[in-house]
């Protein structure tokens, strides 16, 4: 398991990426960072990473779930409704790999705008 921070221009959060080939492969090519972009309570990031769709997927996950977005080629963070989420669910755009959890209340991610600098990092 590899613990990660992810920054942004007014805030931070913590998290674990779990064991999955795609969570090695985005440790390896940390750090990194890019322009956020926002989905309803989504945000994301492009991470280019060379892998292919997990043999169980997630289209809906928990908030403070963090994904990989393996058609966009981004790292995903999920934290509440997204244009098309039923009720207050976390429903991403295509099904993703999970990749890992933030700590703590998720709803922190609610202050990353379009195109702050996100940046992902291990927490050594």
């Amino acid at each position: 398991m590899t613990r990660i921070r992810i920054r942004w221009d007014n805030g931070e959060v913590t998290g674990t990426l779990n064991d999955s080939e795609t969570a090695q492969k985005l440790a390896g090519a940390l750090p990194c960072e890019g322009p956020a972009n926002t989905w309803g309570e989504e945000a994301y990031v492009v991470v280019p990473l060379d892998v292919s769709l997990d043999s169980e997927p997630k289209q809906v996950v928990d908030p403070g779930t963090i994904c990989y977005w393996v058609q966009g080629q981004a790292v995903a963070l999920a934290y509440g409704p997204t244009p098309i989420s039923e009720g207050n669910e976390c429903r991403l755009v295509t099904a993703c790999n999970v990749i890992g959890e933030v700590d703590g209340d998720p709803r922190q991610l609610a202050s990353i705008a379009e195109g702050m600098t996100l940046t992902l990092e291990r927490i050594e």
